[in-house]
Order: C-alpha cells, then sequence, then structure tokens
C-alpha cells in the first residue's frame, strides 16, 4: 500500500536509537548489527557519532552501503510497534558547529565522546525504507520521497531556537531540541517528544506561525 511520506519521517524523529546493520570485514560478508545513538540533520538523514576504532566504522570505510532500523516501542512490543527499515549509504560529514550544537541538544551524553578527539559524525543518504505503522500498514518508499522540500536552514532553526528560550513563560522542565517544516521536537520532564505541524511549512512565515502556535500549546499563553 501507499505509504505517507510523513509517517516515518515523524517516527523517526521520535526515537533515540537505531539499528545499523554493516558489512562485515572479519568474518567477511556477514552482517554486522549494532545499536547506536543518531538524530536527524537538516534533511532528515540519520547522523552518527562513531570511533574510528570502532568495528562498525571499519566496515563502513570498507563498504558504505547499510542498514538501519528504528522501532518506537516502549512497551516491547516490537510487532506491534512502528518501526522502518532505512537503506543506503553512510558517509563522513564535516559537521558545523551549528549541526553539532543540534546533535548535542538530541544526544547530550555525546559531548564527553567528542571530546576524546577520534569520533566523527557519518550521515546516511537514503536509498530506500520499508515502513511499517501496524497490521495492513506496510510498504516501500523511495528516499527521495520522504522529504521533498527544501530542508529548514540551521541559521533560521537557531533563531527560532533563541525565541523559545527567550518566552516568558519557559522553564528548564521543558528543552526545544530541533525545528523542522513538518514539527518540532522537544524534550518534556526529561521524556523526548514530538509535535508535528497541522501541514509542511514551505516558507519561514509558515512556518514561523505554525511554531508560534506550537510554543503557545507547549508553554501555555
Amino acid at each position: 500500500m501507499k505509504i505517507p511520506a510523513h509517517a516515518p519521517l515523524n517516527l523517526l524523529h521520535r526515537v533515540a536509537l537505531g539499528t545499523l546493520a554493516t558489512h562485515s570485514r572479519q568474518p567477511q560478508g556477514f552482517p554486522y548489527p549494532t545499536i547506536l545513538p543518531f538524530a536527524l540533520d537538516a534533511r532528515h538523514r540519520p547522523t552518527i557519532l562513531v570511533s574510528r576504532l570502532a568495528e562498525h566504522t571499519r566496515n563502513l570505510e570498507g563498504d558504505a552501503r547499510a542498514g538501519f532500523l528504528v522501532a518506537d516501542a516502549p512497551d516491547g512490543n516490537v510487532l506491534d510497534a512502528q518501526r522502518v527499515t532505512l537503506l543506503g549509504t553512510f558517509e563522513p560529514i564535516d559537521a558545523s558547529p551549528l549541526f553539532v550544537r543540534r546533535y548535542l541538544r538530541f544526544q547530550p551524553d555525546a559531548e564527553r565522546y567528542l571530546a576524546l578527539g577520534d569520533f566523527a559524525f557519518w550521515a546516511m543518504s537514503i536509498e530506500r525504507l520499508r515502513y511499517i505503522g501496524g497490521f495492513g500498514m506496510m510498504g516501500w518508499l523511495d528516499g527521495s520521497e520522504l522529504d521533498p522540500l527544501e530542508p529548514l536552514a540551521l541559521d533560521e532553526e537557531a533563531a527560532l531556537l533563541e525565541r523559545f528560550d527567550a518566552h516568558p513563560r519557559h522553564t528548564s522542565d521543558v528543552a526545544l531540541l530541533g525545528v523542522d517544516r513538518y514539527g518540532a521536537d522537544f524534550r518534556i520532564n526529561g521524556v523526548r517528544t514530538r509535535h508535528t505541524f497541522e501541514s509542511p511549512a514551505t516558507e519561514f512565515a509558515t512556518l514561523d506561525a505554525a511554531f508560534m502556535t506550537c510554543t503557545a500549546a507547549i508553554l501555555g499563553g
């Protein structure tokens, strides 16, 4: 069946961990799965922070093709959970300071790994994905279908973050993690949550209005 692209996109924003499957170097050819924290970049690509000495990093250096599985199963019932398997290639990226700050908002524990110096960011270019949203709701999408819109610039996201932090009703219990054209991600009382907009915001003015409505709903007033 035809899967709406916003379903796997919003799923990727709700989850903090994914299973990376690389091609093993030794023993050669076997799938090598490992679980990793990740965050999405402005184009909704899963981005991981990995050590140059890690087995999965060495596998990617030998063969960039990989699978990445993300599931939202807080009660452990994986078979009834939403899940998506991404197929594509990983490549190291030159992360800008704005992106590093974005990643650390989603994965604050990663700051200690960055301090070690041998960790680097790798981003996944998605070629195909299979989404399962429940019984009878499953199908394949081309990677280009996940998000056909122009990504929100990181400096525009930073301006919205600054405005949110300056809101008179803002408290330390609520943290804004990121904003994109489809919604906003928060951590409220330590719990990560996704607030989706009524429709994708193709223009910044539309996005700004949707974000202000979202802010009022989260903070009140």
